[in-house]
């Protein structure tokens, strides 16, 4: 029977530390003197996997159905030579992923957004847009946006500087706000901020007004989305609750490529992938929690997962 010790180090290796199966069966034997084939890392991580599938994954989803505020995020892993998607939705103190397509029904596979009725930060991905949940659209994507507009003619598209000026005066009057304890914005300062946001919407549409440019056509795209979507783009600004950005979703799904590129490009398998999102996941949660890893990898080849007792810690 493999030692507890072995299994952990294993899995934290190949999910905490991202490295490859063949690296991490060396750099065990070198720092430990054990002698384990590949086969076994790779089984070490499967069998974590099993282990949380049963009692991890379920305890996360009923915990992330009650958040009033998730972050969604996807990116793209590669295995067994072709692209699959990794989702997460996650908080400050849970992390959640699953493979798929990208897919909306992909999205639903995962056993959390579909039925979520709080408020959801994603991105402009339109595969989020059947969800039941109160939207709220990423800030820093909107400013890669309106730079990529801007700095393509910065005396021409003005509006594009104007409207990224007035969403980061908004995200620093919300700051300010939540800082002196305050749970919404004073009305002159949330009036002044829309009507700075309606004022470059209104310079923009007149500016690009009978230009026929690939220029002039992404800004008008760009403005039909600020106009359409004024409500999720606000939304940080009615309810100080929810984030500016979407950050925390992208930070904990970033590892993934980080585990593609030590390990040569992808995954071996879509086996392999989904393990090291479902390991990941209560990794990144332990972490959060303040576990350590290894402790947290003991605990589960031992007396079973670490299971986080609520949202947040009290």
């Amino acid at each position: 029977m493999p030692s507890s010790f072995a299994l952990a180090m294993c899995a934290l290796l190949t999910c905490g530390h991202y490295l490859p199966i063949g690296r991490a069966t060396a750099l065990l034997e070198t720092l430990t003197g054990l002698h384990l084939a590949t086969g076994f890392t790779a089984r070490a991580r499967r069998r974590a996997a099993k282990k949380l599938i049963a009692t991890f994954l379920p305890h996360m989803k009923d915990l992330l159905a009650t958040a009033p505020v998730l972050h969604a995020d996807e990116t793209t892993g590669r295995a067994a030579g072709a692209l699959a998607y990794v989702h997460v939705a996650c908080t400050e103190y849970l992390t959640l992923m699953h493979v798929g397509g990208r897919g909306s029904d992909d999205i639903d596979k995962g056993g959390v957004l579909k039925d979520f009725t709080g408020v959801l930060v994603r991105d402009g991905y339109a595969g989020y847009e059947h969800l039941p949940a109160i939207h709220a659209w990423c800030g820093s994507h909107l400013i890669r946006d309106l730079r990529s507009i801007s700095d393509a003619d910065p005396q021409g598209q003005l509006w594009a500087t104007a409207m990224a000026h007035t969403l980061t005066a908004a995200n620093t009057a919300a700051h300010r706000a939540r800082s002196e304890g305050r749970d919404h914005l004073d009305p002159d300062t949330l009036a002044t901020l829309i009507n700075h946001y309606l004022g470059a919407l209104a310079k923009g549409t007149t500016d690009n007004l009978g230009h026929r440019s690939e220029l002039a056509d992404k800004a008008r795209t760009l403005i039909r989305r600020f106009r359409r979507y004024q409500d999720m783009i606000l939304r940080f600004t009615t309810d100080l609750a929810v984030p500016w950005t979407n950050n925390q979703a992208e930070r904990d799904v970033r590892p993934v490529k980080i585990q593609q590129r030590n390990g040569g490009g992808g995954w071996r398998t879509l086996q392999g992938l989904t393990e090291f999102a479902v390991v990941h996941s209560y990794l990144n949660t332990a972490t959060k929690w303040g576990k350590n890893k290894y402790q947290a990898l003991t605990e589960l080849f031992t007396t079973g997962p670490w299971l986080p007792p609520a949202l947040a810690p009290s």
